[in-house]
């Protein structure tokens, strides 16, 4: 696939969940860089779907709250079905700038890789040190087992090239969904670039619990190694 695209051939995926005082500076920070904006509202009971519509989204509803990895993956597909040959990930929370896609289109012009990752850890003095930690010790690890280096594997802004979205397809719903799609993506052969992203912390709280998300992680290691050594049998 041709990897130089235009303005309208790029769309962001926002997944939400309970970000009604966010999402709209989010949505409009998107289409001030041109590009088609997806808002997963994944179960919100609050005023989020119709903050993202007003600010000029398109809002896909889930009725119950599923999680990250299944908002995800509705919107890949949602993504796909409107012609998109990127798909972006952001956060809806605020904590990614939407100005930042200017590099991730950057670096996509250049042709060279499949799926681009953000990195944070080049200015980490805003970043909480129990997230700097974690992050540090899974991206080394993740890194380790895929064969390249990428420094912020929990970064969730991120642009997949269209071709690869069927090796997005997980069995993880939550935040391990998105190291899981690494491991994909590298063992199909494909290259993983990072690109460098503001790190940004505020007053906003972040829905990843560094406990439980890094144990869901390391089970996931297990499933897939537990799979490769079955069909390897």
């Amino acid at each position: 696939m041709n990897s130089t695209t235009s303005h309208a051939e790029w769309c962001a995926v926002i997944p939400a969940y309970r970000e009604a005082p966010h999402i709209a500076e989010v949505v409009r920070g998107v289409l001030a860089q041109h590009m088609r904006v997806l808002v997963i509202d994944d179960g919100s009971d609050d005023d989020t779907a119709a903050q993202a519509e007003a600010a000029g989204a398109e809002v896909i509803r889930h009725a119950v709250n599923r999680g990250k990895g299944a908002a995800l993956q509705t919107g890949f597909n949602a993504a796909l079905e409107r012609g998109a040959q990127w798909i972006v990930t952001l956060d809806a929370d605020g904590q990614h700038a939407p100005s930042d896609l200017a590099n991730f289109r950057a670096v996509a012009e250049e042709g060279q890789s499949a799926a681009l990752i953000g990195n944070r850890m080049e200015d980490t003095r805003t970043m909480p040190w129990l997230r700097r930690l974690t992050n540090r010790v899974m991206s080394a690890w993740l890194s380790r087992i895929i064969g390249q280096r990428i420094p912020d594997t929990q970064c969730g802004f991120r642009a997949y090239r269209a071709d690869v979205v069927p090796l997005l397809l997980t069995d993880s719903v939550r935040f391990e969904a998105e190291s899981e799609v690494l491991i994909n993506i590298a063992r199909a052969g494909h290259r993983i670039q990072s690109v460098r992203v503001q790190t940004i912390y505020g007053g906003v709280r972040s829905k990843i619990n560094p406990f439980a998300d890094t144990l869901r992680f390391f089970a996931m290691l297990h499933r897939l190694r537990t799979a490769r050594r079955r069909a390897s049998r």
